[in-house]
């Protein structure tokens, strides 16, 4: 089901520290890309981070989990209400770009992140520990992020378990309060042995290719986002492309792979993949 749908303009929101937001992927093949990009070119303009890094960005996520990987069997059981732990920042490789602590939590179809940012050069070795006063955060929703990630990482007793690595293409709505279209593609994960080197001391493992996800060819993800105000527009790209909605996690097809490598844990048949 789509939330209403938004034909006016109106003013530009600030979604830097708390965001609430509707959210739906795809899987397309690549062939797919340049006709979206034709059809969108009316509604959006390159998001202003991907233009100035040269048409596309590289984001770096540190997952973090609880020793049972409660987080990662939530989103495999479809729980309604179930949240994300991750840190993020952007390059590759890792350069000045600032580290995201986030939260990103869902409530049925309803995505709401929080997020505090920290200098990357602060991002070291007994961070989670410090107190909110010594950090430089600019805002109360900032400082009350931070504390909150820190209450869910102590409460489920959080430790990093993989880095995802992925190369971006983002667009965003011009006439909208918040729209953005965004292709990911070059899909790779590292375990993690140190999570303040960005997997700077091992080997990535490539989870884009179409035996991942039990197709022939290797194909990207498509994400629309948007406030519960869907744009017509994103209606009707859904509808020209017959676009196919599905659940795609990165951090879960990073265990289902190292799952296969290892040959610990479960990992799913080809019938047991789920689609919304």
């Amino acid at each position: 089901m789509m939330p209403r749908l938004n034909n006016t303009k109106t003013e530009k929101a600030d979604f830097s520290t708390e965001m609430d937001r509707f959210e739906a992927k795809y899987i397309i093949p690549r062939q797919l890309v340049e006709p979206i990009k034709d059809f969108i070119k009316l509604y959006c303009k390159m998001d202003k981070h991907c233009e100035a890094a040269g048409g596309h960005y590289y984001v770096n996520t540190l997952q973090l989990d609880s020793p049972a990987l409660s987080l990662h069997y939530a989103k495999e059981w479809e729980a309604s209400h179930r949240f994300k732990l991750r840190i993020r920042t952007y390059g590759n490789p890792v350069g000045k770009a600032p580290v995201f602590m986030e939260i990103k939590r869902k409530y049925f179809d309803r995505v709401i992140k929080s997020r505090a940012c920290i200098p990357i050069e602060e991002w070291r070795h007994g961070i989670l520990s410090k107190n909110v006063e010594e950090l430089n955060l600019k805002s109360v929703k900032e400082r009350e992020a931070f504390r909150e990630f820190v209450r869910l990482t102590n409460e489920i007793d959080a430790r990093p378990m993989v880095y995802i690595r992925y190369r971006r293409e983002a667009f965003s709505g011009i006439f909208d309060n918040y729209a953005r279209i965004t292709f990911d593609s070059q899909l790779c994960y590292q375990p993690v042995f140190d999570m303040y080197n960005w997997g700077g001391d091992g080997r990535f493992i490539s989870m884009d290719s179409g035996l991942v996800r039990n197709r022939r060819e290797s194909s990207l993800v498509l994400e629309i986002k948007c406030t519960e105000q869907v744009p017509r527009w994103m209606v009707e790209l859904v509808q020209e492309f017959d676009l196919i909605r599905c659940g795609n996690c990165k951090y879960s097809t990073a265990i289902w792979m190292e799952n296969l490598l290892t040959g610990s844990g479960d990992a799913p048949f080809s019938d047991q993949f789920m689609y919304n």
